[in-house]
């Protein structure tokens, strides 16, 4: 009875995908998750895992777990190669396929180094657990190896941490790293000072935030300075490699880089054969299908998806789970016979950043805060959209401990391939 149901396939359980799942609990559908990671991220909170202030385990929950109520839905860990459209399959890497009715690819975003990959090696991104540990891996090392370096030079290059891209993320890691280089660490070294540690933040552009209001965008910019951190901008990045970044004129020593400045969609419009923007962006109709295949929707940091205005929804969790809600009531809707088109209308929440742990920048438009003020509502903000109250009491205990103490706990170096001594 159940294998005669309609079919609905799931590629990633990000929050579009996720929320889409959830919201499409009670038709007359079963459902297929596929994921090649076991686990559902909060990404907003991974730079905090990367910067020791939070657990893997208190920004990320097994999809298993989170789904086991539902009966309707299967799990399976694999790993997507491709989409056979004409026979309606997806095409897993062990060979076999797994056939569909509907699918909705939620397959996220990567790092984009604007045509130089080749930085990869040297700026990781931050899109993954794995990218939080070794970036965390990274800092943490830094500082062992200057503690017994005895070149100055080299000493500075290895307290020198360079952040390419002003956008939240390049913000949030910037006020983070600084603080724990100046709080945390404080003397618990011998032969360095970590208050001497150098954090520039590189923007190509001629502010930093460049998606919140100018005024906001100056205070966050006047908020890292006070904490430390040096915001050079309008200089774009040249040259990343193992002994530093090279931007407009200047030439910056540094052994730690990490990039926040660029993202590229999943693959899967070259899994579809779809029309994609420069960013590898499935261009989508109005109504989040694909073109000539209204079987197949494409949401989230996969989809470009454009507004009223001509300007692309932007590529952040309250998007993807207002298209997974979308996707699901359209289905819903064609279940029970009604197969109007459903254009999609994306409401904007607003825009929030942190500036260590004491500062925040929130744009709601008709409302815009900055300082503590914003700090606690941007921190009430992520407690609310974490899943399960364990969670919320553990990272809110994290945050408080941080705030009063300035000491971090998730401060573990463990081992990894990229370890360079």
């Amino acid at each position: 009875m159940n294998e005669a149901k309609h079919h609905v396939v799931v590629v990633g359980a990000g929050f579009g995908g996720l929320e889409f799942t959830r919201a499409l609990a009670g038709a007359p559908v079963r459902i297929t998750m596929i994921d090649k990671r076991n686990h559902h991220l909060f990404q907003p909170l991974l730079y905090q895992v990367a910067t020791t202030a939070l657990a893997t385990s208190e920004v990320a929950w097994p999809i298993r777990h989170l789904l086991c109520k539902r009966k309707d839905v299967t799990t399976l860990l694999a790993n997507v190669t491709g989409v056979d459209r004409a026979g309606k399959r997806v095409l897993l890497d062990d060979g076999s396929a797994v056939a569909y009715d509907t699918l909705v690819l939620a397959t996220g975003a990567r790092h984009a180094y604007f045509g130089h990959d080749e930085w990869e090696p040297f700026a990781p991104g931050l899109k993954t657990l794995e990218d939080a540990t070794s970036i965390r891996r990274r800092i943490l090392l830094a500082f062992e190896q200057a503690e017994r370096e005895t070149d100055p030079a080299k000493r500075r290059a290895l307290l020198t941490i360079a952040i390419v891209g002003g956008g939240p993320t390049g913000v949030e890691l910037a006020g983070t790293i600084i603080e724990l280089a100046h709080d945390t660490l404080r003397g618990e070294f011998r032969n360095i000072d970590t208050r001497q540690t150098r954090v520039v933040l590189i923007e190509a552009g001629d502010r930093i935030l460049a998606n919140f209001a100018p005024k906001l965008s100056d205070y966050a910019s006047k908020a890292l300075e006070r904490l430390g951190v040096m915001v050079e901008l309008g200089r774009a990045v040249t040259r990343c490699d193992a002994e530093g970044v090279a931007f407009g004129d200047k030439q910056l020593a540094a052994r730690t880089i990490l990039w926040a400045a660029g993202v590229a969609a999943s693959p899967a419009a070259e899994w579809l054969g779809a029309k994609a923007d420069r960013a590898g962006r499935v261009l989508v109709e109005p109504d989040l299908t694909v073109s000539g295949s209204p079987e197949i929707f494409v949401i989230g940091d996969a989809a470009l998806v454009l507004r009223p205005d001509g300007r692309p929804v932007p590529g952040v969790a309250p998007s993807a789970k207002q298209e997974g809600r979308h996707v699901a009531a359209t289905i819903k809707a064609r279940l029970g016979g009604d197969t109007t088109a459903r254009p999609f209308h994306y409401r904007h929440a607003g825009d929030l950043a942190t500036i260590g742990k004491r500062a925040a920048v929130i744009d709601f438009g008709w409302l815009k805060l900055t300082g503590w003020a914003a700090w606690w509502l941007w921190g009430v903000a992520h407690i609310y959209f974490l899943i399960g109250f364990r969670n919320r009491l553990a990272v809110s205990l994290s945050w408080l401990w941080i705030y009063a103490t300035g000491q971090r706990s998730a401060r573990l170096i463990t081992q990894g391939d990229d370890d360079k001594g």
